[in-house]
Formats: structure tokens, sequence, C-alpha cells
């Protein structure tokens, strides 16, 4: 099949423009190379809708930073995604970094970033008692807010394939190939032709642009560890803290998350040989301790819950790189997302709509019905008059599976029938939340994989498989040794 529109690249940024092409009467095809959404930079990061004082003022990236920072809040609430704007602060322990606050008020008053302050150490302690004796002062930006960012991505993709766009995973793009005004696009799963292709690759930006044309950029992918702390320490926060930014970016954080827990990080280290090296070390994991250490008082290392780490896909360019490419007609990428890549993608989407348009893609507008938003339980999030009604009316909304984090039955179950069906225990995990207490999995994961056998075996496998009944199937851990995987094996004799 041709499609109109073949975006390849299903984190959040390709999602971001998979959503904004909804309205528009084109078929539309999201390609990744992994076998789920959001499984690049989108399933690693800080979390954080950055407040947009940080860019430099008349760049791309400090136009949509702000615009997608706006964005954020409705986007989340019509898509059922967890925001709070809870604000942030950056923080000053010296004279000097005094100076750096200013520069950074600035900046951001000449971005439209609205009710910037700049707080004296008292004012400070008067909102967060628990910042450092160290601090002396800090640029207080009350619009920066925290995400859950793989649901977002997931979100929009889900959304997008609700109103008949295609997802294929398990599509790793080997060559791009150009002729007639029709672009075929070779991966591992087979070709796929489309008359506009739409580059969103991450850390691979540069390699997939060198399929097509010479590249005139090169990604520093860089890896940043953190800390994921239980809900214990969550409440010692209530805004990002950030320290003066320097030359490797934006430093070491504290922030609560959405769901309650206290992250701290990242590092910030660039890859040379495996840039998909997601390790974690026991060097970068102590920078992180002595850093936050600085920020905020008694942090209790002994209630980590997890490291993990990202991976960031920095460029030599100073700016985010959203354009058609030159000297090939029909082909646009948004390469370099670094941050504020997150907080920039609501924006982006809307904009490369727009460079679509202004390059002449046809984009009529349907005349039929269809429908943006998404709804979804979070059970653990409604009140107890809210659960009775819910379990009242399907009992499977009242039998807890996940302990730690209180997700139901009903809310796994609605994860295993998602648009975009997941096929391994982290999938479910990033849906529904299971696995991410303190045990880890430990109790609910077996009952999941009992679910996910359950799902199947009653229809095809999201990676391509056909039906698979319980004798064909084998539960295999990838190379992270966290993913379980279904696969077809030779049927064991009884």
């Amino acid at each position: 099949m041709k499609y109109d529109i073949a975006i390849v690249g299903a984190g959040v940024v390709g999602a971001s423009i998979a959503y904004n092409l909804i309205p528009y009467d084109v078929s539309v095809l999201l390609l990744d190379k992994n076998n789920d959404v959001a499984m690049g930079a989108t399933r690693a990061n800080s979390a954080i809708i950055h407040a947009g004082y940080d860019p430099k003022p008349g760049t791309l990236m400090a136009r949509l930073n702000v615009e997608g920072n706006r964005l954020c809040e409705k986007l989340c609430a019509d898509l059922s995604v967890p925001f709070k704007r809870c604000g942030s602060f950056v923080l000053a322990f010296s004279d000097d970094e005094k100076n750096t606050l200013q520069e950074l008020f600035e900046r951001g008053e000449k971005n439209g970033v609205p009710d910037l302050r700049i707080l004296d150490a008292e004012e400070l302690r008067e909102m967060e008692p628990g910042i450092g004796e160290e601090a002396v002062a800090a640029l207080y930006a009350p619009s920066a807010g925290i995400v859950n960012p793989w649901e977002l991505c997931l979100a929009q993709a889900e959304v997008f394939v609700r109103n008949s766009g295609t997802f294929e995973n398990c599509a790793e793009v080997t060559g791009i190939r150009h002729e007639k005004d029709v672009y075929t696009i070779d991966t591992s799963k087979g070709s796929f032709e489309a008359s506009t292709v739409i580059l969103a690759c991450g850390i691979q930006a540069d390699s997939v642009h060198g399929l097509i044309a010479k590249t005139d950029f090169q990604i520093i992918p860089t890896r940043g560890e953190y800390f994921l702390l239980d809900k214990s320490e969550g409440s010692k926060v209530n805004h990002v803290i950030f320290q003066c930014p320097n030359e490797f970016g934006k430093g070491v954080l504290v922030a609560p998350t959405v769901h309650g827990n206290m992250i701290c990080g990242p590092t910030s280290e660039v890859l040379k040989e495996d840039i998909e090296d997601t390790a974690t070390t026991s060097a970068k994991l102590a920078e992180i301790k002595t850093k936050a250490a600085r920020s905020v008082n008694n942090i209790s290392w002994r209630d980590n819950v997890r490291n993990f780490s990202g991976i960031r896909a920095n460029s030599d360019n100073d700016d985010f790189i959203i354009r058609e490419i030159p000297g090939n007609k029909g082909i646009f990428e948004a390469a370099g997302i670094k941050s504020p890549g997150l907080a920039s993608s609501p924006a982006i989407g809307p904009y490369m709509v727009e460079l679509l348009k202004a390059s002449g893609v046809p984009l009529p507008e349907k005349t039929g019905s269809y429908d943006m938003t998404r709804k979804k339980i979070h059970f653990s999030d409604m009140t107890n008059e809210e659960r009775a009604r819910l379990v009242a009316s399907d009992p499977a909304y009242g039998r807890i599976v996940c302990r730690c984090e209180g997700v139901t039955e009903g809310e796994i179950r609605d994860a295993l029938e998602s648009p975009i069906r997941p096929c391994s225990l982290d999938a479910v995990k990033r849906r529904a939340g299971t696995g991410m207490g303190r045990c880890q999995g430990g109790f609910c994961g077996p009952r999941i994989v009992e679910m996910l056998i359950s799902y199947a075996d009653s229809a095809a496998c999201p990676c391509g498989c056909t039906k698979l009944p319980p004798t064909y199937l084998s539960i295999l851990q990838d190379a992270e040794g966290s993913n379980l995987f279904f696969t077809r094996e030779t049927e064991v004799e009884s």
C-alpha cells in the first residue's frame, strides 16, 4: 500500500506529528524499529516540561519550548495523561551564579516565559524548606511542570491509530529511495511507499538522514543516569530543583514525579561506541548523590527504587533542526531534538504540519468526524465514591494486581486492549504503571504474564506473529533482562 505520509520514529516527536495529522484526510504510516512506541529517549528522561528560559532568544527551540509548555496542560487533559504544573527553581550558590540567574531571567522574558521571579534565600526556603544550606538565591518559573513522558507519547499514538492511522513496529529503516515522486522506505519488515516522508529518528537522525542526502549535522548521543526514589521521598520537594546550567547542560536536578516519587539526575556522558548503551555506572551514580545533596537536604538514598539511564539526541547544532531536507522535495526531518524536546513536543507536531502546508503537501481537512481525546482510568487517583461506582459496573477494577502502585486487573486488561497492543511486561508497565513500585514487578509480574499469554492466545501478537496457542509460546528475556516477549517455537509433545 502507498501512503500519503510516512513518519519514521515513534518517540514523543513522531507521535506528536502523527497526532496532529489526524484532522486531515490523508493516509499516514508511523514506523519504528522497536516493538513499541516511546522506546528511545522518550522512555528515559527527566519528565520535565521546561518553562523556556534556557534556550537562546530567537531560536526555534525557544519558540517551541514556550509554546509546547503552554499547550501541554490541555493536551494532557484531553488524553488523560498525568501532568502537574509544579514550577521550578534554578539555584545559585554564589554571587557569580546570581549573575547567571539574572541572565536566565532576562532570556526568559525575551522568550515570553510568564511570571518569572528571582527569589532571595528567605523566600526560597519559605517555598522549599528542604533546600540545601548553600543556596543563596533562585530563579522561580511557576509555569514549569512534570508529566509522564511515555504515556504522553503512547496516548497520542493510540489516538492516531484509533483514527485510522497505521503503526508498524519492528521496522528498522535500512534504505530510502526516491523515484517519480514516490519514496520507498526499505525496512527489516519489508518496503513501504509514501509521497511524503518525515524523519523523527532521535539518536539515529544523522545516520537515517544519510540514507537520502549528505548529512550536514552530527548527533552527539549523550547518556544521562538517574536515581528513582521511593514515594516516601517524593514529598521532600514540591518543585523541580535545578542548579545553574553549565557547558554540560542543565545539570543534576531533584524533582517530584507525577507518580509521587523523587527523581535525581541526570549525568552527562558522550557515547562514542555503542550509542544505545543504557547501562548505569557506580561512578556516575555517586556523582548524582554528591550534586543532588547540595540542592536538597537529607535525601535518603537507601530508598532508591531503581537506577536507569537514557540517551539524549544532542547535536552539533545549537538549535532544533526541523525542516524540509534541502534538495529533497517531499522529505522532512525533526532532528537534534535535545532538551527541552519533551516540553517542545506538543508544539513540534503543529509546527511540522505548517511546514508541510508551506511546502505544498496536500492536506485536505476531513469532512467526517474524528476524536482527538482519550479517556483512561487511573484507579489510584479516583475518590472512594468513584471507585465504588466503577467496581459496581465492572468487578475487574476491584481486583488489585500490582499492590505497590494499586493497579487493578481492569486497568491491565485495558492496557492489553490498547489500540497499540503491548507484547512485553515493560510495555504493560508503560501503559498501566505496573511494576513501578518497590518490588519492581516481583509480585504482579507472574499474573501479568498469565494475562499476556491469554491475550496472545486470542489474537495476533503485535510484533506481527499469527495466532499463538499456548503450546507454541515461550517467554524469553531480552538483552536488558527486563522485557518478556512472546515468540513461536516448536510444539512441545506432552
